[in-house]
């Protein structure tokens, strides 16, 4: 919520513009509380939203910090992979940095997000028109003024990227495979991560739709969902065991911790493969443990599947 390309921003929730004074951004606030109040018939969801959103501009400290991190102030950091001044430092998009980590992580092949930032980087410079100068086509105002459909393609290569930080830190004996191509001849045909450790071989697709979802007989429904996400993700996991010669465990649909209603929701078998949606922040202990009726993989033939998939996999 407020953090995603695709987020409504504080200001929109609340109803007023971004110059709004203190007096018109308080008496914004009150009147969108009781239109959303449950008691009085409004949505409990945007209700939680509508607070949410006071907190991060109600007070001038707050919202000195909310404007410059999202693009309505003078000075708005970069959503870019590194920051615009090769700092490194992140965003409000993305976590803050780190102290520097000298434990063992996961082996890590391919670049997550790498196939949509470039499709975004593409698209953005189109979109802004030939000739038109795009000094930084990660600005915080420019992304919010964006089309949809470029805000979720960078939406979804920061989801891709949150996840590849929690599997990386998962240790040595896990290895991961990104942005793998289901179809080399359409790059829009993908596996997100496969993820390869002692509790399965688990392939994954890391999404940020913009809002709640729901599932519906087996499948994701919600205002962004487009097409069959968990079907279209079972198809490309059977592909690849086909080309690898190997047996997945399991197919895991990653989503941010907001948007879901349960952190994790196993929902059966889908075409014979275990399926669970699950927010972000369970996904080290869903790859830790494993799904429901999944096969555990260990001994030699965890570095039998890890040398098939090394041999047959290519990244888009």
């Amino acid at each position: 919520m407020f953090d995603s390309p695709l987020s409504a921003s504080a200001y929109e929730v609340l109803g007023v513009t971004a110059d709004a004074d203190v007096e018109e951004l308080r008496k914004a606030y009150r009147l969108r509380l009781r239109q959303t109040h449950p008691d009085t018939g409004g949505d409990a969801a945007l209700f939680v939203q509508v607070q949410r959103a006071w907190e991060l501009v109600g007070t001038p400290e707050a919202r000195t910090a909310y404007d410059r991190g999202h693009g309505f102030g003078a000075s708005a950091p970069s959503y870019g992979p590194e920051g615009a001044d090769g700092s490194g430092a992140g965003t409000s998009w993305r976590p803050p940095s780190r102290p520097a980590d000298t434990r063992p992580r996961a082996r890590s092949f391919g670049q997550p997000g790498g196939w949509r930032r470039e499709r975004y980087l593409d698209l953005i410079r189109e979109w802004a028109g030939r000739g038109t100068e795009v000094p930084d086509p990660y600005d915080p105002a420019l992304v919010r003024a964006a089309p949809r459909e470029l805000k979720r393609m960078l939406a979804d290569a920061l989801a891709e990227e949150a996840s590849a930080r929690v599997i990386g830190d998962l240790g040595m004996g896990y290895t991961v495979w990104h942005d793998v191509a289901v179809d080399p001849r359409d790059p829009s045909l993908k596996v997100d991560h496969i993820v390869l450790g002692p509790s399965g071989l688990y392939a994954l697709l890391s999404e940020d739709l913009g809002g709640p979802v729901r599932l519906r007989r087996g499948e994701l429904i919600g205002e962004g969902v487009e097409g069959s996400p968990i079907a279209d993700l079972v198809a490309g996991a059977r592909v690849l065991a086909r080309a690898a010669r190997v047996r997945f465990s399991g197919a895991i649909v990653v989503l941010p911790d907001e948007d879901v209603v349960s952190a994790i929701e196993e929902i059966g078998r889908v075409r014979s493969l275990p399926v669970a949606v699950i927010a972000r922040s369970a996904l080290a202990t869903v790859l830790r443990r494993g799904l429901t009726g999944a096969r555990d993989i260990g001994g030699n033939e965890l570095f039998d599947v890890r040398t098939r998939l090394q041999q047959s996999v290519r990244f888009v």
